[in-house]
């Protein structure tokens, strides 16, 4: 099965938390997310621990460290200043890694022509969000997610808040992803 993407609508006063589609939906495809540069695959979330597939993943893409996180009311310390910043558009200069384990939220990636793109994870989905995408991540209205982190190497938690147009990844993410037709508004 496809990850459903969409591009969103723009109402930016309604809840992060709602799906945001357009009316009518204007799909995301795969291709599309592809030429972003996001990654996707559909695992056995509850076979995490002991699954050939995700070894596979790790050890072809060099995932190296792993930990587990719980994004929800009771289990996140700070948790309304938590979900502010990770909705903050940002981008990081390594992957962005991450395997859904129980629950449900959002990825938002900047498409080549600056929309934003909602991504839809649920349990089972790993997404990989290359070096440099501007990007954002909310829960949806269930308020609760457990996901796995994946690092090549020591983790690495800075987000890089928007503009970081000069930074040498986005450079480089925009080389590798980007068509001359695409903008890097500020």
């Amino acid at each position: 099965m496809a990850i459903e993407a969409w591009y969103m609508d723009e109402d930016k006063a309604a809840d992060q938390r709602l799906p945001h589609r357009q009316s009518p939906n204007v799909a995301c495809g795969t291709a599309e997310l592809q030429s972003l540069g996001v990654l996707h695959w559909e695992l056995d979330a509850d076979k995490h621990a002991d699954d050939p597939a995700l070894e596979k993943i790790r050890q072809d893409r060099g995932y190296s460290y792993q930990d587990i996180i719980t994004v929800s009311p009771d289990k996140l310390a700070n948790y309304e200043d938590k979900i502010k910043s990770f909705f903050e558009e940002h981008m990081h200069s390594d992957e962005e890694i991450r395997y859904i384990l129980e629950g449900s939220g959002y990825f938002d990636v900047r498409a080549k022509d600056e929309r934003w793109v909602r991504i839809k994870m649920s349990k089972g989905d790993m997404i990989t969000l290359p070096a440099g995408i501007y990007h954002r991540f909310t829960l949806d209205d269930t308020n609760y997610i457990k996901a796995m982190r994946l690092f090549v190497g020591e983790p690495v938690w800075t987000p890089l808040n928007r503009p970081q147009d000069d930074h040498p990844v986005r450079k480089d993410y925009l080389a590798n992803f980007a068509t001359a037709a695409a903008t890097t508004k500020a």
